[in-house]
């Protein structure tokens, strides 16, 4: 009994995969809202300085998203 409760408390060392980060539903909805930003900015045009910054933003924000994944997966090896 008192081992099985200490078996479930252990905790893996395992790194989880790119693909298991990415289906996270943090990285996703960052990642679809940025995806998003950037259409709505698309679908209404670029007529201002002030869109060329919603771009810009949308972009960096999704830039970021990508390199989380990226920079993981790269620390994690040995």
């Amino acid at each position: 009994m008192l081992t099985d409760n200490v078996q479930a408390n252990v905790t893996s060392n395992r790194t989880p995969s790119r693909l298991e980060r990415m289906l996270r539903i943090e990285w996703l909805g960052q990642t679809i809202a940025s995806l998003c930003w950037i259409g709505s900015v698309l679908a209404y045009g670029i007529s201002s300085n002030g869109d060329w910054l919603q771009l810009l933003a949308a972009s960096a924000w999704l830039t970021a998203n990508i390199s989380a994944i990226a920079a993981n997966e790269v620390e994690s090896k040995p």
